[in-house]
């Protein structure tokens, strides 16, 4: 595997670029190799979740459509095995396709074709978010039978753990914040996500559709036309 050299003593960041078309992905890991990224290239699925599981990567950007089997299988492996931030890349504009892959655990996603300055700038919010939760202080919080435990990332509701991916625990740890009170969708992905685009709102909507899936369908309450709410019994 490629490495590139620390940048002022400090170690890179690593990042994995999934994609069979190998124009596409020579040219995003050299953009992404410019920014000072560590960066190791897939070209299949088996290769990506191999690569992963040896990488240990801080991030993956990931074609949905791969030989060998596709992104969202790639996706569920990748997570199942160590919760890590996915940037999808799809060349489908369905919406389900999308929603798909943000409920199988990617974080964000692009439409192809997409600009390298926009994926770019995708990748470091997804960091920016990973580091800032990564700094918060390390707490206990109950709300009602719902226990988060920031230093340890894991969550239980009525005594059972719930499996969640980053961003999942990340957005549920911000509504738990302030309980009952109502978040906005943009307020969520500026908070959250780190970046505010309207278009984006769907990806909030898809990740409370999973903690609702895991954690029981009463405990987030939809405020239509505004976001969502955190309830407590």
């Amino acid at each position: 595997m490629e490495q590139k050299a620390p940048v002022g003593g400090a170690t890179a960041r690593r990042i994995l670029v999934v994609d069979d078309e190998l124009t596409i992905a020579e040219s995003v890991a050299a953009r992404l190799r410019a920014e000072g990224f560590t960066v190791e290239l897939a070209h299949d699925g088996p290769a990506a979740v191999a690569a992963a599981r040896i990488f240990e990567p801080d991030l993956v950007v990931l074609d949905i459509m791969l030989p060998g089997f596709d992104g969202l299988e790639v996706c569920r492996r990748i997570q199942a095995e160590r919760p890590v931030p996915v940037l999808m890349l799809t060349a489908r504009t369905d919406e389900t396709d999308q929603l798909i892959g943000l409920g199988v655990g990617a974080d964000d996603y692009l439409t192809k074709p997409f600009s390298l300055r926009v994926l770019t700038a995708r990748v470091h919010a997804l960091l920016r978010r990973v580091e800032r939760a990564a700094g918060q202080n390390a707490a206990i919080t109950v709300v009602g039978d719902l226990r988060i435990d920031a230093d340890q990332r894991r969550v239980w509701r009525g005594g059972v753990e719930a499996q969640l991916t980053p961003l999942e625990f990340d957005l549920l740890a911000r509504l738990a914040q302030r309980p009952r009170a109502v978040l906005a969708r943009e307020r969520l992905l500026e908070e959250v996500w780190d970046w505010a685009d309207a278009a984006g709102t769907r990806a909030v909507d898809s990740h409370i559709k999973a903690l609702r899936r895991k954690l029981g369908a009463d405990l987030i309450r939809t405020v239509h036309g505004v976001g969502y709410a955190l309830e407590s019994r």
